[in-house]
């Protein structure tokens, strides 16, 4: 026997051994996957990492910028606006307080919420893209991953869309009962502990603990739900999935910027940095309980001010 018909003869062995422990884990109830992956080039593997990087890291520098700008010109012309209010487009745009939204501020809003969740969500959801574009060059050395991985970061963020959708109508709500100052801000202490205490309750939760699980652990999640898809479609449904599990992790700590400022940078800047040391870092699932402490306690505090 020839040593290509040695190596041919222990990888079926290998492979019908796969398939066997597989079946035991579906005979018991855990769902299992087996991916034969080919051998991919060290240096075609750090292009693909480096395209991947290069593409996330210049996504979240365009949504800090709009939102440097936006904060910017809020600043401007946020001092005297009298009965005047804000539009947050970067454009010096008012409208007397007292009417209601038109078509063109919500659509500013739902902007200024879309960009906010793409500058706070892709640094720490790097780490699936790039696990992503790894699992389909490794399925396949000779494919094209990148395209396949665009997708699924499509599907992701379609999901932070759809938040920051039903973001502009809670704010639009506020709003117009007089609970959002110009900065977007509560000014009622019984909502911000309302909020305080919703998002840190939230933290102890199991939902919570599962969604960030799904969201720490890129490799076992794309493991459980089938691995790498090659075609769009499929692509996109993955990132959809795997973008409601970001949104179930982290949509309450979002929910605070009503609390602390919807375009208070050095608070958006915050909670980006809580979600990144929740989803990144191997102690995560710690650092969740221990962070909802402190917006209990907070909202205890308020609520204990606007009674007496």
């Amino acid at each position: 026997m020839s040593e290509t018909d040695c190596a041919d003869a222990v990888g079926e062995d290998t492979h019908q051994m796969a398939v066997r422990i597989a079946q035991k884990f579906r005979d018991a109830g855990v769902g299992c996957e087996i991916f034969n992956f080919a051998t991919a080039d060290a240096a075609v593997l750090r292009r693909d990492r480096i395209a991947v990087g290069l593409a996330l890291a210049l996504l979240t520098a365009l949504a800090w910028s709009y939102l440097l700008w936006l904060s910017a010109d809020i600043s401007m012309d946020g001092m005297d606006m009298g009965d005047f209010r804000m539009i947050p487009s970067g454009m010096a745009l008012m409208v007397p307080a007292h009417t209601p939204w038109q078509p063109m501020e919500f659509a500013f809003v739902f902007v200024m919420w879309t960009v906010m969740m793409v500058g706070m969500m892709t640094p720490s959801a790097a780490p699936m893209f790039l696990m992503y574009a790894r699992m389909g060059r490794l399925t396949d050395a000779q494919g094209t991953p990148l395209p396949a991985t665009v997708w699924f970061a499509a599907g992701y963020f379609l999901v932070w869309v759809a938040f920051a959708l039903l973001a502009t109508w809670v704010q639009w709500g506020l709003e117009r009962s007089g609970l959002l100052d110009s900065w977007m801000a509560s000014t009622s202490s019984v909502l911000a502990a309302f909020v305080f205490v919703v998002a840190g309750s939230y933290q102890w939760t199991r939902l919570k603990d599962v969604c960030l699980t799904q969201c720490q652990r890129p490799f076992a999640f794309l493991m459980r739900h089938g691995g790498f898809r090659p075609d769009a479609s499929g692509s996109v449904m993955l990132g959809l999935r795997h973008g409601a599990y970001c949104v179930g992790c982290c949509w309450a700590l979002t929910a605070l910027l009503l609390v602390g400022g919807v375009m208070n940078l050095l608070w958006i800047g915050l909670l980006a940095l809580l979600i990144i040391l929740e989803k990144v870092t191997p102690f995560g699932r710690r650092i969740a309980p221990l962070a909802g402490t402190i917006p209990l306690v907070a909202g205890a505090w308020l609520l204990s001010m606007a009674i007496s």
